[in-house]
């Protein structure tokens, strides 16, 4: 089960790659993500019985191991306990929603796109010389026609494209979609096909958007990083990590804002680059020590010697954090959520940040237990500072998706903060708060990339009136953020409570830290809700008036994350359980 785990949504990718010229690829794709899902939630079944004991009472529920290169250390050997399998299943979850997600919205888009086919062909049966009647003052151009004379060339409007003035192309008097739209003015309603763009909540800012070749690498990133969970081997465990790179360049790349998505991904790539040779330079350092690249054993041994535990432990926090990221190490991740698709900025979040919190508290930590407590200050006051920091900048940030991106910095400082503290409490706060994370955040960009393909904004300045607009989508947007912003009952709260009372448990200088971590908590609570008021409250701005509310398709992708924030607000102790069954 092990290896159908990562193996399917790899399948799957190839799958959808080779058949991505077909209709129904979009859905080959949901398909093997949701049978990767069931494969991992299956992982837990038989771990009572047969469970193979790593030491200090930690047990794999279970591992397999397949020699590949002896000579190199190097072999396929998977295990998972209940670390990596809550991390797993959120990878796998997360996957499952980006590719509906893609698949809903492909299938919104050959529907409107056969309507304005339709409307097209209508439309070229008129004579040339017939001019077509527009209702009068129902053309938004900054005033009415006068008297309500016929415009010439112009297709009456409707409920469809209000707001919208299409100019008629040729002798024959048809109207053209996409190339031949031109927006005159009025609020831009997500009904209308505008530049090819799918109607309706689904639309993107990008054509091509809902390519199947966005779904084999959102599959593929899946894969790669189920991988990194399940690897009990060191240089699997790198050859992993750095095969989610390509993928993700290639999301960022390909299918992100086109004024912006080369530099980020160039930005993205290189940052990961720099951080994986450090990595990398530690885990051979790690292996040359200890004479075998098994994660397990290593940890269940104590990790590597006294005299190269700083070096190993500072190597392999530094590349780690680039990827988490700490701060000043995180630069990147703003840029590369902005440019991102939504369902890249969901990729982003809820997976490749876990892959650096993951690896600096399982692997870091596990492999350099001592480097890891003489390294504890400088990471603790870097942390701090990064939760201050993120939440200063994001009073003024002006831009949804950016001020979601930068409140990840402030988040993943506090993991930090929590494994920096080095108690159990600390510990657990960490893992905890970073399954939140990858809840939460995700749930928020699903709903600010929903808000920009109604908008076609993401100004918080050109937002407001949500409420009115659209309440249910406000609704959900207002649960997000007070999950965010760590609301008790919610799953944000467990994590920040238990950092700032983990830190202060340690005394002394630590209580400096538990109280720039409480007043970064309090940032964060007033950035979130200067984003509510912008787009939330106030009269409804010309941006939503008229948009569409969450729909049936919307409901069904987000409803997971919306149950998983309640029940781990509302119920945390069975994953604290699992937990303490996990090897650290």
């Amino acid at each position: 089960m092990l290896v159908v785990a990562a193996a399917l949504p790899a399948v799957g990718a190839l799958a959808v790659w080779g058949l991505r010229r077909k209709p129904y690829a979009h859905w080959i794709g949901a398909g093997a993500a949701a049978l990767a899902f069931a494969a991992v939630a299956l992982l837990p079944v038989g771990r009572d019985t047969g469970a193979l004991i790593a030491g200090d009472g930690a047990t794999w529920w279970h591992r397999l191991a397949i020699p590949w290169a002896p000579s190199l250390h190097l072999e396929f050997a998977l295990a998972v306990d209940g670390i990596s399998w809550t991390l797993a299943l959120l990878t796998a979850l997360l996957g499952v929603l980006c590719c509906l997600h893609n698949a809903v919205g492909a299938e919104q888009r050959a529907t409107d796109l056969y309507g304005a086919d339709r409307a097209s062909a209508s439309a070229s049966l008129q004579p040339a010389s017939a001019p077509l009647q527009e209702p009068a003052g129902s053309v938004e151009n900054g005033g009415s026609p006068s008297g309500g004379g016929p415009v010439l060339g112009v297709r009456a409007a409707s409920p469809a494209t209000s707001g919208h003035l299409q100019v008629a192309s040729g002798a024959s008097g048809s109207l053209q979609d996409g190339a031949g739209s031109v927006e005159i003015g009025g609020p831009p309603l997500a009904a209308a096909p505008v530049h090819g763009v799918p109607a309706g909540a689904w639309g993107e800012e990008r054509d091509g958007w809902q390519s199947p070749v966005l779904t084999a690498l959102l599959l593929a990133v899946q894969a790669a990083s189920t991988l990194v969970f399940l690897a009990d081997n060191l240089v699997l465990f790198f050859i992993a990590f750095e095969a989610v790179l390509l993928p993700m360049w290639g999301i960022v790349h390909r299918f992100g804002d086109p004024a912006t998505r080369r530099r980020a991904a160039a930005k993205f790539a290189l940052f990961t680059i720099a951080g994986s040779l450090l990595m990398a330079t530690g885990l051979f350092v790690a292996i040359a020590d200890t004479g075998t690249a098994d994660l397990g054993a290593i940890i269940a041994a104590g990790g590597v010697s006294g005299d190269v535990s700083l070096l190993v432990f500072s190597l392999l926090a530094i590349g780690f954090a680039v990827k988490a990221p700490l701060w000043p190490l995180h630069s990147w991740l703003p840029d590369a959520h902005t440019a991102a698709p939504t369902v890249g900025s969901v990729l982003l979040a809820g997976v490749l940040l876990k892959l650096g919190t993951y690896g600096l508290i399982r692997v870091a930590g596990g492999l350099a237990p001592e480097g890891a407590a003489d390294a504890a200050p400088v990471l603790a006051v870097l942390a701090a500072l990064g939760i201050v920091v993120a939440g200063l900048v994001c009073l003024r940030l002006p831009e949804i998706k950016r001020l979601i991106a930068y409140s990840s910095v402030g988040h993943m400082g506090f993991v930090v903060l929590a494994f920096a503290a080095g108690t159990e409490a600390g510990v657990r706060a960490a893992l905890f708060g970073n399954l939140a994370h990858g809840l939460v955040t995700p749930l928020l960009f699903f709903l600010a990339g929903a808000l920009k393909a109604r908008t076609h904004t993401g100004s918080l300045t050109a937002l407001g009136g949500l409420r009115l607009a659209a309440p249910a989508l406000a609704g959900l947007l207002g649960f997000a953020a007070l999950a965010s912003l760590g609301l008790p009952g919610l799953a944000g709260f467990w994590g920040e409570a238990f950092t700032v009372y983990a830190a202060a448990e340690r005394g002394g200088a630590w209580l400096l830290l538990a109280a720039a971590a409480a007043f970064g908590a309090f940032l964060a609570a007033a950035y979130l809700l200067r984003m509510l008021r912008h787009v939330s409250h106030g009269p409804v701005a010309p941006a939503t008036f008229g948009i569409g509310d969450v729909s049936a398709a919307e409901a069904a992708v987000w409803s997971p994350l919306v149950a998983g924030t309640l029940l781990l607000g509302l119920v945390p102790g069975p994953l604290l359980t699992l937990f303490s069954e996990g090897l650290l």
